[in-house]
């Protein structure tokens, strides 16, 4: 397999792997147990039977009756997730990074697909270029996991000119809204480096979902450092279009603030309409944590149940 974060793959074997040490570090840094209090939630107290395993004891219970109880504990499973990714060329860049968007968008939905295994809740993924590549329906089935897995692994690729890929969001919405027929909660992962001309098609199609009562966050996918602060060192550059392959020669500082100023506002505003339709916005910056999209993640998912 060619992937770009070749050494987290050489360290954990491949991306299930990677997805539960993540997974492990996340819930440990929540609780002090990563099982306790997280997939689970507490029911009832019953007596202690000789020779179980003390760990569920009620230690404090005990110092008030005297008596050994343990406590029981109840999966929760009433949640369907919907994971959809853009995998359009632009969401390879940096191109020769340890890490781009894309491969930052497959671990963080690598890690969510393991949460969601620990809770013995469905998931199913969409990818998307110019057209819906591959939907599979919410399952909770440990093959229908690794299949999913495997999935995600091919996509974990290099940049290649000779194999450009445009991005159909809006399209792939709406089939993603076709296809979709139960209750989700639906997770896009998407660099949003659409035509501003079709911004108001693109929240037609969050609408088609959100009309067929689907919960929505959309992780905007970026690096921030360098397309949206343009930080950019200053000398002469040929920037090229990973998608379409257009290109143009300028130098950084000359377009800078004009260029900072125009994407912020273009951010804002499908921000702030998100905020109109009640459709979670959530940046998410490659240069942070897997982390800080899992904690977001996590309170949405809160809210949902």
């Amino acid at each position: 397999m060619s992937g770009i974060d070749r050494g987290k793959i050489a360290n954990f074997g491949n991306i299930e792997l990677l997805a539960k040490q993540v997974v492990e570090g996340f819930i440990t840094g929540l609780h002090k147990s990563p099982f306790h209090g997280f997939s689970v939630e507490f029911a009832e107290h019953r007596l202690y039977n000789k020779g179980e395993s003390t760990k569920h004891i009620d230690w404090k219970l005990y110092g008030r009756t005297d008596k050994l109880f343990t406590k029981k504990y109840e999966e929760e499973t009433n949640l369907r997730c919907q994971i959809v990714i853009d995998c359009s060329s632009s969401m390879l860049f940096p191109i020769d990074a340890d890490q781009t968007k894309l491969s930052f968008s497959i671990y963080t939905a690598a890690s969510l697909i393991e949460l969601l295994k620990r809770q013995r809740d469905a998931v199913g993924i969409s990818l998307f270029t110019d057209k819906l590549d591959l939907h599979t329906n919410a399952k909770s089935s440990t093959r229908h996991h690794i299949y999913l897995y495997s999935e995600l692994e091919k996509h974990l690729a290099s940049y290649k000119k000779d194999k450009k890929s445009k991005t159909a969001t809006i399209q792939a919405l709406h089939d993603i809204a076709e296809l979709t027929h139960k209750r989700s909660l639906v997770v896009i992962f998407s660099d949003l480096l659409d035509d501003p001309e079709t911004q108001d098609e693109f929240f037609q199609a969050l609408q088609h979902l959100k009309h067929n009562k689907h919960e929505i966050i959309v992780f905007h996918t970026i690096d921030k450092q360098q397309e949206i602060n343009f930080e950019l060192e200053n000398r002469p550059y040929n920037l090229i279009d990973m998608e379409t392959g257009d290109s143009i020669k300028l130098q950084p500082n000359q377009f800078k603030e004009t260029y900072r100023n125009s994407i912020e506002a273009y951010f804002k505003e499908i921000q702030l309409k998100c905020a109109d339709y009640k459709i979670d916005f959530m940046p998410a910056d490659i240069n942070g944590s897997y982390h800080d999209v899992l904690l977001k993640y996590l309170l949405k998912r809160q809210k949902l149940v």
